[in-house]
């Protein structure tokens, strides 16, 4: 196998991209790693929160790893190597197992599921319209694309866990999902979680809102997806507080060869380039964008994408677009 050595710059070079530019009203924030070693790759271990007082819309970038173009061949197989899970808590959902279709159109439709046992009580509402669930475990949103349709985004109501991931490239077919991330406000309940009340979809604006038990709330929409990248717009009512985490990256790390996320970069305010580092010994820092992902390939969700947070404001509504002459 050919060892890729890319740096977060060339990543969006490769991507087609400059790095991103800097909006005046940007705010740095501190980005706190508490990430710990593990020898189990199915256990999350890697946590990267992002910290700030005043932030209150940003943007969740998932855009495939620079390798991308040359992978032939992926590896999203479960790893239960060295994993003892028999002390994990599980809970009887309200309702049965099943599968609910809340919503299609051409280019879009969502999917809950709900499963024999979870980690946590299940107790969050999702509602489309006038169509309320209580106790899914799980919600899909499917993107037909060119050939046929696929899984871009997922959520898990009951801790507040995210997956993203744009569409495959043609050369593959299929991508793996990997890091997952929180948004909203972040509490510590045996790991990093996010007490959601009730979430609602909006099938106008493909956007999910989130009720939040601390009585915030937050809304996440799909700006864009393809076959290159996901964005996604996170806009909150009000900031989650001082010293409290507003989004955090959730993956693994085993070893260089064994992980899901490897390396982190970050724009520090006033920088003229990017602070690149291995991710597990990183000591933080104040950033006003974070990129976390893969410069080797990994035997583990091989192509899952690389994750970006970025455009940090305290200004809820986004930048006014320049009049077409």
């Amino acid at each position: 196998m050919i060892v890729s050595r890319l740096s977060a710059a060339a990543f969006f070079l490769c991507l087609g991209l400059a790095a991103p530019a800097h909006a005046a009203g940007d705010v740095a924030v501190e980005v706190k790693n508490e990430s710990e070693p593990v020898a189990c790759a199915e256990k999350d271990n890697v946590t990267i929160k992002a910290i700030s007082p005043e932030v209150r819309r940003f943007q969740i970038e998932a855009a495939h790893p620079a390798y991308a173009a040359g992978l032939v061949r992926d590896n999203w197989d479960a790893d239960w190597t060295n994993c003892d899970m028999k002390g994990d808590p599980a809970f009887a959902p309200p309702t049965p197992p099943r599968r609910v279709t809340f919503w299609e159109s051409i280019d879009y439709w969502l999917v809950g599921y709900t499963f024999p046992t979870f980690w946590r009580p299940a107790d969050t509402t999702f509602r489309v319209g006038d169509r309320v669930e209580k106790g899914l475990h799980l919600v899909q949103l499917w993107k037909l694309g060119k050939d046929k349709s696929y899984e871009v985004l997922v959520v898990y109501p009951q801790d507040g866990y995210w997956r993203a991931r744009p569409m495959p490239p043609q050369t593959l077919g299929f991508n793996s999902y990997g890091s997952s991330f929180l948004f909203g406000p972040i509490e510590q309940e045996g790991r990093p979680v996010v007490n959601i009340k009730e979430i609602e979809f909006d099938p106008k604006t493909i956007s999910f809102k989130m009720h939040y038990k601390d009585g915030n709330s937050g809304t996440l929409t799909l700006a864009s997806v393809d076959e290159n990248r996901m964005v996604l717009d996170a806009v909150l009512d009000k900031p989650v507080g001082e010293g409290k985490g507003f989004v955090a990256l959730r993956s693994m790390y085993v070893t260089e060869f064994n992980n899901d996320v490897a390396r982190i970069a970050i724009r520090e305010p006033g920088a003229k380039g990017w602070r690149e580092e291995p991710l597990m010994p990183f000591q933080g820092g104040k950033a006003t964008d974070v990129w976390m992902g893969r410069t080797n390939y990994s035997r583990h969700n091989t192509s899952s994408p690389d994750m970006v947070f970025r455009h940090f404001s305290a200004d809820p509504n986004p930048p006014a677009k320049p009049e077409k002459k």
